[in-house]
């Protein structure tokens, strides 16, 4: 059996869980282009995996949702090489990077306010416009 997948430091996907599937790729080749699959789609079904928790499960659902096609399952394709082999390399470590990212928890954005400097410049530039726009009217000759 192949090297499972590894995705972060606990977290391994064994190769039995993806799904391989080749075509004809349309990137580069020579003359065995059109005799050749070297194209390399990769298959996940997140909600089914065993590798993973169900919180992990629910957060890849979440940020990969526009990823996801109408089963639940993930695709990853790479047509950029012209073996077969590289094409699989490649997008096993497209796959890796992609749960990688979308598994890493990112802090929450602290609420901060204007510094009062900030809001001076911002209220200077303000009336600086203001009087530009006051200059550039007609002037009013009944006054």
């Amino acid at each position: 059996m192949a090297d499972p997948i590894p995705i972060t430091g606990n977290i391994v996907i064994p190769l039995d869980e993806v799904e391989f599937h080749v075509s004809r790729s349309s990137g580069p080749g020579g003359q065995g282009v059109n005799t050749t699959d070297s194209r390399v789609e990769l298959r996940f079904d997140v909600a089914a995996s065993p590798s993973l928790t169900d919180t992990q499960k629910a957060r890849l659902l979440h940020v990969l949702s526009g990823r996801l096609d109408r089963s639940g399952r993930l695709r990853v394709v790479s047509s950029t090489h012209r073996s077969q082999l590289l094409n699989r390399q490649a997008v096993i470590e497209r796959f890796a990077a992609l749960l990688a990212d979308a598994l890493r928890v990112r802090p929450k954005r602290q609420a901060s306010k204007p510094s009062r400097g900030a809001k001076e410049r911002r209220l200077g530039a303000k009336a600086r416009r203001a009087s530009v726009k006051r200059e550039r009217r007609r002037p009013n000759l009944d006054e």
